[in-house]
Order: structure tokens, then C-alpha cells, then sequence
């Protein structure tokens, strides 16, 4: 590297060899001046945000999630054991990867360690998957994992994944025009009286088929995302229970919760239930039951 004397300006060509991170003292040449050159701290490389590793054992979960990620445009790298997630992570260098708790020859989160620690991978968004076999062989709360980004277990993908990379990237999502009842280029109220009559020519027993789904699937993402906020956090959980002050303890958790909520569930779906809340007393009452 070359350094500029400050005092005569002249220019000095030092090995980077001879250079530490703490500073490493040299004597101008020309003026005797004493210097303390650092080597410079390795800088990270930019990764490519149009791209996801996925790391896993299983061909068929690959197969599901690269379904998901699909229709949203990304590049997909995959890897079946922990020594091939390492080599393809730093060579293609993807803005997030998802690798599998328990990868044979090294396991996930010990791959996630690794990528952190390393200048080139630090910044890599880490997202662990896991299975019921994990959750018993693994003992350890998902805090543990070595500064993971996220966590999923395989029945949330469908439901958390999207949103969970969304979040990653600071993406924050729009309501569908479709599930609104009224649009800008209509005069006031016209639009919803034509929508509300077309809803309500159905028959009964057709509209409740229609609901059926997307209200369960509503009640499905509530409970997912109570259950999220007891793995992260299970001692702290049922303190706040036994203690009466679950809402007040976890009021942030709550708020974010209800923002993905929101974003993945329709407000159409949403006006027909506090499904939400539902599931957070449903999940207050049961734990009160299993603590007692």
C-alpha cells in the first residue's frame, strides 16, 4: 500500500506483510517523521440480493421452497450438506441463505457462525430450518444459533418464509386492490354498492365455501406467529403469563405481528373475525393451563 508522508508529502510503498490491524511504526526517509500505518480492515463483498442458497438435506423441501421463491424472481443456489453450503456461499456470494438446523458434515447453525464471522459473508442474512426431529435432538433455544437472522420450522414455510425475506430486505407490502371495496377512479360509494351486490348474489352455502379458506388460512398465520414469539423467548413467556402482563411485556413482539398479519391477510378476511387476538388469548389460556 502507499502511504503519503503528512509532514514532507512524500510517498511511501509499504508491504502489506509487514502491516497489522493494531498499527505497525515506520520512519519517513526523507524527515525522520514517526508513523503508524494500520492495515486496513478487510472489507465485506456485496452480495447479490436477487439471490437465496438453499441449504438442505432434503430434496423435497428444496422443492418446496424453491416453489415460493420462484414467482418472486430469485436465483436459487443449492447445497445438501454444510461443507457445500460454506464453498457455495462464498463463491456465489447469495444475500441470504437457508440452511437446514442439522446439515450433515457441518450443521447449520455452526455454518451460520462461520459465515458471520468471515469478512467476505458477515453481512449474509441467515435464515435456520428446522423439523420436529431437530426440535427433540437440539436442545437449545433458537436465540443460540449463532446470531441467525431467522427461524422457521418446515410447517411455517408456506406461511412465514415469503414474509420473513421480505422483512430482511426492508420490503414492506401493499394491500391488493382486489380486496378493497371501493377504487380511486370511481365515484364515491358507486364502486362498493356494485361489489357488495355482486358478493351478495351468491348463494349462501357458495359464499361460505369462499370463506372457508381464507379464514382458516388467517387463523393458521395468527397462531404461527403467537408460537414464533414463545419459541424466541419460552422462559420470558411463561413468567409474563403467570404474571398477568403478557400484552405489556411483549407489546413490540405484538405490534410487529400484527403488521405481518395485516400485510398477508386481506382486510375483507380480516373484517370478519379478531382472529388475531383470538389466537393470542387462545394461546394464553392453554399456556395457563400447561403452567398451573
Amino acid at each position: 500500500m502507499v502511504v503519503i508522508c503528512p509532514k514532507c508529502k512524500v510517498r511511501l510503498k509499504i508491504v502489506d506483510e509487514k502491516l497489522s490491524t493494531e498499527g505497525t511504526k515506520f520512519k519517513c526517509p526523507k524527515c525522520t517523521t514517526l508513523l503508524l500505518v494500520k492495515k486496513p480492515a478487510p472489507q465485506g463483498k456485496i452480495l447479490d440480493k436477487g439471490k437465496i442458497l438453499i441449504a438442505l438435506e432434503e430434496q423435497d423441501l428444496i422443492e418446496r421452497i424453491k416453489k415460493l421463491l420462484a414467482p418472486k424472481g430469485y436465483t436459487v443456489v443449492t447445497a445438501h450438506d454444510g461443507i457445500e453450503a460454506m464453498v457455495k456461499s462464498s463463491k456465489e456470494l447469495p444475500f441470504l441463505s437457508l440452511l437446514g438446523v442439522s446439515l450433515p458434515k457441518i450443521h447449520g447453525f455452526e455454518v451460520c457462525r462461520r459465515l458471520k464471522s468471515r469478512p467476505e459473508t458477515k453481512t449474509m442474512k441467515v435464515i435456520l430450518i428446522a423439523d420436529l426431529y431437530d426440535k427433540k435432538r437440539f436442545h437449545r433455544d433458537p436465540q443460540s444459533f449463532y446470531e441467525a437472522d431467522g427461524y422457521l420450522e418446515d410447517h411455517q414455510i408456506e406461511d412465514m418464509l415469503i414474509p420473513k425475506i421480505e422483512s430482511l430486505k426492508g420490503v414492506t407490502r401493499e394491500e391488493p386492490t382486489n380486496t378493497r371495496l371501493s377504487t380511486g377512479t370511481s365515484p364515491p360509494g358507486r364502486s362498493m354498492v356494485i361489489e357488495k351486490k355482486t358478493i351478495d348474489e351468491k348463494p349462501a352455502s357458495e359464499k361460505a365455501g369462499d370463506l372457508k379458506e381464507p379464514i382458516e388460512k388467517a387463523k393458521r398465520l395468527a397462531r404461527t406467529i403467537i408460537s414464533d414469539i414463545y419459541l424466541y423467548s419460552r422462559t420470558k413467556v411463561e413468567e409474563a403469563i403467570k404474571s398477568g402482563n403478557f400484552h405489556e411485556t411483549f407489546a413490540s413482539d405484538l405490534r410487529e405481528g400484527v403488521k405481518l398479519y395485516e400485510m398477508r391477510i386481506p382486510a375483507a378476511v380480516r373484517a370478519l373475525g379478531d382472529f388475531f387476538n383470538e389466537a393470542v388469548n387462545n394461546f394464553i389460556e392453554n399456556k395457563k393451563r400447561e403452567i398451573s
